[in-house]
């Protein structure tokens, strides 16, 4: 019989075995998962395995490194394969998967006798907090842009209103005074614009 027959077989076996159950996992023809625990149990860990092309005379490859065992230390996974891996040794061979299954769901307090969870500390920030905090500093930005100086405020305070509003012609100059007494309209209303452009300067 060759291997491929071997594994042809054996996956049959697995899939009658373990029909309707949540702790077996076929992932491939060639790969797997099974849960030893149950999930809310904190003693709980996943096995993955996979066979190689030669299985079963080749030892599969076992892994711990799903997610569902990111809180279980590095010694205390050393220790699963270890053990595992002695478990491979004295059945290789033959169909194991079985056998390595059930052995571990009975020695589920020895593996993990040693287990100290892991645990990572997240800081969760909501998107409210992000955008109170963006519209915050777009104020604070706003605000400086339109700050005036002791000056310019003195300056505009002086020229408004009781109502706070600048009054018409309040850029004009009064009067400005024709240099030709004889002019038929010896005085020009003219704004500081206009002055600005033609030169014209205030005569006392």
């Amino acid at each position: 019989m060759t291997a491929n027959e071997d594994q042809e077989m054996e996956l049959e076996a697995l899939r009658s075995i373990y029909e309707g159950d949540d702790c077996f996992k076929e992932l491939s023809s060639v790969s797997f998962q099974f849960r030893i625990g149950d999930v809310d149990d904190t003693k709980s860990f996943l096995l993955e395995v996979s066979w190689p092309e030669n299985y079963p005379e080749t030892a599969p490859h076992i892994s711990l490194d799903t997610f569902f065992n990111n809180r279980i230390s590095l010694d205390t996974k050393q220790y699963i394969l270890s053990k595992m891996s002695e478990q491979v040794e004295a059945n290789l061979g033959t169909a194991m998967m079985y056998t390595l299954f059930e052995w571990a769901k009975e020695n589920q307090e020895t593996l993990m006798e040693n287990h100290q969870p892991v645990t990572t500390a997240v800081t969760l920030i909501s998107n409210s907090d992000v955008m109170n905090n963006s519209t915050s500093v777009s104020k604070k930005k706003k605000e400086k842009k339109e700050q005036l100086t002791k000056s310019q405020k003195r300056k505009l305070i002086g020229k408004t209103d009781n109502k706070g509003e600048l009054p018409r012609g309040w850029n004009w100059i009064d009067v400005i005074k024709c240099g030709d007494p004889d002019h038929p309209l010896p005085h020009f209303l003219f704004t500081k614009q206009h002055l600005s452009k033609t030169g014209g300067k205030d005569e006392d």
